[in-house]
């Protein structure tokens, strides 16, 4: 019974660190008054520069769809925003290495040779997705929202991993009256 339960605890820890690490930033114009904008569109040049699949394009397009739905705005053909998306993927190679010296202190021991050592290699890539929102009249960048996570090769994870981290930057938006207040 106990090892069952250490079992689901390490699996709803795997579950819920596998979304939790997404770096997010925003910027934005701060003389906007984003409670103007209540249509958007995507904005296709832009998001046909996206370095990905098409698969994972239309992924991040209707998640993004989605959250701005949910703050009430529209998809319209006349729109006050237009969204475009930028994709880049930095590599990343971890080292860990640990050596289990026994001895006699601090210091060498010319006597004794230490413990056993190990060292281990992992890759992953950390996905980075920018969210342009561009004011239709004007043609200027008005807010722009980054996130930075790990990314996974296995399809459902991918899946959940995008509709997360577009969920986290799009929490920033709109502005608050505050943060616009302070900029």
């Amino acid at each position: 019974m106990r090892l069952v339960q250490m079992f689901l605890g390490i699996m709803a820890f795997a579950l819920m660190s596998s979304c939790a690490s997404v770096d997010v930033s925003t910027d934005y114009a701060s003389n906007v008054d984003f409670s103007q904008y209540k249509s958007f569109a995507f904005y296709k040049p832009g998001v046909d520069k996206a370095e990905i699949s098409d698969l994972d394009k239309r992924r991040i397009l209707r998640a993004i769809e989605s959250e701005l739905k949910e703050k009430g705005m529209v998809k319209s053909e006349d729109p006050d925003l237009l969204i475009s998306i930028i994709t880049d993927a930095e590599k990343n190679v971890n080292v860990y290495q640990n050596n289990f010296g026994y001895g006699w202190g601090w210091g060498w021991n010319p006597y004794f040779m230490g413990g056993p050592a190990y060292s281990n290699v992992s890759t992953s890539v950390d996905g980075i997705l920018f969210i342009d929102l561009i004011d239709e009249q004007s043609r200027e960048l008005v807010w722009q929202g980054m996130g930075q996570a790990i990314l996974s090769r296995d399809r459902e994870e991918k899946i959940e991993k995008i509709n997360f981290i577009v969920q986290e930057i799009m929490k920033a938006y709109p502005p608050q009256k505050e943060q616009q207040m302070n900029q």
